[in-house]
């Protein structure tokens, strides 16, 4: 078995067992993720993913957002010289995150694999990625990652609100691997070793949010 993420072929550790799913690590990149043979199926996605009631008129989830995007204002501000083009990857049914980056000026594009199935969008560069709520719902997440590494402009910025991995006793009691859909789980260490690898600087404004800024 190979990692999700990394794909190093190392044995994975057993992480965390509960009465539904199994756990496991990679030795190498730290990714947390679920065994195989509890990967949800995409009806069973789907299911999940359209009882989410997010809007465009819901202030509690812009300000939700506005956690990743007030990290992202000092990247954009010292841009402006310039017109910036941005992609919201996972944007779900309301593209709530990509109209607020129009309003600062970023020309968005969405995509979604579920809703916003647009794969030209793909084939282009960005100067702003971002990635909220998605990244712990990817099967294969080296797939993903390396469509990041494509999708990031030099000097581009990567933008990440998901909820890290801290240690197994808190994992034991975390509500947010109670959700079937979120089976990938990342850890600050995990981030670090996807920026060393792949040529990023990272920070981390916020306790669920990171920036990859691309060199």
């Amino acid at each position: 078995m190979s990692c999700p993420l990394c794909q190093s072929t190392n044995a994975p550790s057993h992480y965390y067992s509960d009465k539904k799913r199994e756990y496991l690590q990679c030795n190498q990149c730290e990714l947390v993720y679920v065994s195989p043979e509890f990967l949800p199926s995409k009806e069973v996605e789907k299911q999940e993913y359209d009882l989410h009631q997010n809007s465009f008129e819901d202030e509690g989830y812009r300000k939700f957002l506005r956690k990743v995007l007030t990290p992202l204002t000092p990247f954009i501000e010292n841009m402006k010289f310039r017109e910036l083009r941005g992609i919201d990857f996972g944007c779900g049914p309301a593209p709530v995150l990509a109209s607020m980056l129009e309003e600062e000026g970023v020309r968005m594009n969405i995509y979604d694999p579920f809703y916003a199935h647009n794969l030209s969008v793909l084939e282009q560069r960005y100067d702003v990625v971002t990635c909220t709520e998605a990244i712990e719902h990817f099967h294969t997440p080296h797939v993903e990652w390396a469509l990041f590494n494509k999708l990031v402009s030099p000097g581009g910025v990567l933008a990440i609100m998901t909820k890290r991995v801290l240690d197994k006793a808190r994992f034991a009691n975390w509500h947010y691997k109670n959700d079937v859909t979120h089976v990938s789980f990342f850890s600050e260490e995990t981030f670090h070793y996807l920026a060393k690898r792949d040529g990023y600087s990272v920070t981390f404004p916020a306790s669920d949010v990171v920036l990859l800024r691309k060199r």
